[in-house]
């Protein structure tokens, strides 16, 4: 597909500075037009320079698909959802109000033993429906069968980035290498990253096996990790050592990677993500919902450790909107460190979209530039909530919502746009068999 999107307010990444002096200089934005071709980005400018394109492909012109008026709305990089578990659909609403290790061990972990694959595949077309309508153009997954998670990316034409949910009860190491290579060879919008559940699921053979096999195939290592005090504190009588310690000794962080949450890392801790490169994804949400607690994420920024925002599943949010994740991102440190200042809206954006592009190692789809994958999404600015334009980052991590998003484009693709699908797939069907595995899972 061709398509030239003009009368727009592109949003581009200053790329000239560093994370520390970024501050309010982030983001760019320009007036003119954004060209795709194919599944990637063609020509971004005020549509005077184009005849150096024309020479670049060696053609005199483009015959366009379609040319979309943006009516100066803004283009805009999607939000990369780096820490979820799509299946978990079929229990929003269902285990709420409970601590961690209650809702896991008397709720989650009960109802999941009872779901089928073809259970999976139709819960995570759900999330990924949700995903579309939050601007969200690609997830981080972690689940304990991803084939049908990916099948599902695969179908509706999504961007997933997989991880292992290795543990005790499920999985195994020669199953996760088989996962690695399969599910990358799917699709040229899947991929696997290696990791396991958490320190307090897994057992020390599996996480050595864990290590070595990240090191085999060269990849990042990712795991829940520093989410309670309580899993830390076990953790350290278990070996001496909190989470992150143990996995930097075992070698897990040769090729980098992170961990989700992150809330209650210690000294040594902070020095490890720093030295090994590691990136923190943070679940406000979700972390208030099951009084966790708040990321330091004032303290990362400082020391330079990058951070990138996750919904975490939809069982423990219950909502898979990245809005609201950028507002409690910036709105709970600013209340953690008493500081209006910490946070601003320039660094709550850069999280959502370009570093969980890097955590996920999505480098072609961190921002709106020429050559780069077209994933991105129109956000309507003709509506209340984005009037008047004083500041449109701000507008759009402040005030914005999901009631926003006008449209949402995958590889080139328009998944999403004006209240519509496009994912190969009926929406009443899809709701449906949400709604008839419940009711049998439940009996």
């Amino acid at each position: 597909m061709n398509l030239r999107f003009y009368n727009a307010n592109v949003l581009l990444l200053n790329r000239d500075l560093g994370a520390k002096d970024a501050g309010e200089h982030r983001f760019d934005l320009i007036q003119g037009e954004l060209w795709v071709k194919g599944n990637r980005i063609l020509y971004i400018g005020d549509g005077t320079d184009t005849d150096r394109i024309y020479e670049n492909i060696g053609e005199t012109g483009i015959v366009w698909d379609r040319e979309i008026d943006a009516g100066g709305n803004v283009l805009m990089p999607g939000f990369k959802n780096a820490h979820t578990h799509t299946a978990m659909t079929f229990l929003r609403s269902y285990a709420d109000d409970l601590p961690l290790q209650e809702w896991l061990n008397k709720q989650v972990f009960p109802m999941e033993a009872k779901i089928t694959h073809e259970d999976i595949y139709h819960l995570c077309r759900l999330g990924i429906m949700e995903y579309l309508t939050s601007g969200i153009t690609s997830n981080f997954d972690m689940y304990f069968a991803p084939l049908p998670g990916a099948k599902a990316s695969v179908d509706c034409g999504f961007r997933t980035v997989f991880t292992s949910g290795l543990n005790n009860f499920c999985q195994s190491l020669p199953e996760v290498k088989e996962l690695y290579h399969e599910i990358g060879e799917m699709s040229g919008r899947t991929s696997f990253l290696m990791g396991f559940h958490a320190e307090y699921t897994t057992s020390m053979e599996l996480m050595e096996g864990m290590a070595a096999l990240a090191q085999e195939v060269k990849s990042p290592v990712w795991f829940h990790n520093a989410e309670t005090a309580l899993e830390v504190e076990e953790c350290k009588r278990r070996w001496g050592k909190t989470p992150t310690e143990l996995a930097d000794d075992l070698g897990m962080y040769a090729y980098g990677g992170g961990g989700y949450h992150c809330i209650y890392l210690e000294e040594k801790d902070f020095s490890i993500f720093r030295n090994r490169g590691l990136t923190a994804v943070t679940n406000p949400a979700s972390n208030l919902k099951l009084a966790s607690g708040i990321a330091p994420l004032k303290r990362f920024l400082e020391e330079g450790i990058p951070v990138a925002i996750g919904t975490d599943g939809p069982a423990s949010n219950n909502c898979l909107d990245m809005f609201r994740e950028m507002f409690l991102v910036s709105g709970l440190a600013k209340v953690k460190e008493k500081d209006a200042a910490c946070v601003p809206a320039e660094e709550a954006l850069y999280m959502a979209t370009a570093a969980g592009a890097y955590a996920m190692g999505l480098k072609d789809c961190d921002c709106l530039a020429e050559g780069k994958l077209a994933d991105l999404i129109m956000i309507d600015l003709k509506q209340p909530n984005m009037q008047p334009e004083n500041n449109f980052v701000k507008n759009i991590v402040y005030s914005g919502s999901k009631q926003n998003v006008a449209l949402t484009m995958v590889d080139g693709k328009i998944l999403y746009e004006k209240q519509k699908f496009f994912i190969g797939a009926d929406p009443d069907e899809v709701y449906h068999r949400a709604n008839e595995i419940i009711r049998r899972i439940r009996q």
